[in-house]
């Protein structure tokens, strides 16, 4: 029997309800053990957030200063074949929990042990991903594939319409233009196509996975307009983070001053700089286009965006 552990952290349900179906396949499937493991702070985080609480845990989230957990309910010395870390992305970085739980006595469970990675989010992952690729070799892990679920439509509209959930709790769309916020029911349904390629990989898994298991199914794409922008937002992130951070713990009052003006700041930077960086970029890309195929390959790796499969799984 393949056993397999899910550790997950979601305030809206969705991560939640994208990995039960992801798995769905193997749910009554004897051949599978899922040992399901939900991570919850000390402190609960709010849900929907308080606009400045919500940029006030920036500059912990970017460095990852992470809170301390509940004690996890699963026996991280017990044998699994293989460990889905379920996350989503707070200010290009991991959600804090997640951050905890890599760096907690319990991540020892993913030493030697193959690891998916599931990311729901808006449209931004890249440079959490790589945060949590150096998180995972540091415990000693390998990862094997990885998923991603972005929200549904255009990046303008989620600009409005993921805000909009996170501060109000409203997800539903608005003024017939706005789609809903959140990744579509469609795109989470067809995520257990990647639970029918693991079903079959069974015996792959049983023995300790090396290579990717859900290559050819579209797990991942790279949108390449995202690279260099979300390389400036981090590195903005990083050095305003670290300023706050010296003025004191969150909620200090000098810190939330300051707070105010970088959201202002980065307002200003969302709608000008880097709308005129990707222009540049769409510009340049003649010339730097072999660079930055070789990157949307590196970023899209293990599991990469071809669809060769998708044919054979896509219906069970």
């Amino acid at each position: 029997m393949a056993r397999i552990l899910v550790i997950s952290y979601s305030q809206t349900g969705q991560l939640d309800r994208a990995a039960r179906a992801m798995l769905s396949p193997l749910a009554d499937d004897p051949g599978f053990e899922i040992v399901w493991e939900r991570l919850a702070p000390q402190t609960p985080y709010r849900f929907p957030w308080r606009f400045l609480d919500f940029f006030d845990t920036f500059p912990e989230t970017v460095h990852l200063d992470a809170p301390a957990l509940r004690p996890t309910t699963f026996d991280p010395d017990a044998r699994y074949d293989l460990v889905i870390l379920a996350y989503t992305v707070w200010f290009l970085s991991p959600a804090l929990p997640v951050t905890a739980f890599l760096k907690s006595p319990a991540a020892r469970v993913l030493a030697g042990k193959p690891v998916i990675t599931l990311i729901a989010c808006r449209n931004m992952w890249l440079s959490a991903q790589e945060t949590v690729k150096e998180l995972l070799v540091a415990r000693g892990a390998r990862l094997i594939d990885n998923v991603v679920l972005i929200d549904q439509g255009p990046t303008w509209a989620t600009f409005v319409t993921t805000p909009r959930w996170l501060l109000t709790g409203r997800k539903q769309g608005f003024w017939r233009v706005f789609p809903p916020a959140g990744v579509s029911e469609q795109a989470i349904a067809a995520s257990a196509r990647f639970g029918r390629a693991l079903r079959d990989a069974r015996d792959l898994i049983e023995s300790g996975a090396t290579e990717p298991l859900l290559s050819g199914l579209a797990a991942v794409q790279v949108n390449p307009a995202y690279i260099a922008s979300e390389r400036l937002g981090k590195r903005s992130f990083l050095i305003w983070g670290r300023l706050l951070r010296g003025l004191g713990q969150p909620g200090n009052a000098a810190r939330r001053a300051v707070l105010i003006v970088y959201i202002l700041f980065l307002v200003t930077l969302i709608l000008t700089i880097v709308p005129l960086g990707v222009l540049a970029r769409k510009m340049l890309r003649p010339l730097i286009r072999t660079r930055i195929e070789r990157e949307v390959t590196r970023l899209e790796a293990p599991s990469g965006s071809g669809v060769e499969r998708i044919a054979k799984y896509m219906q069970g």
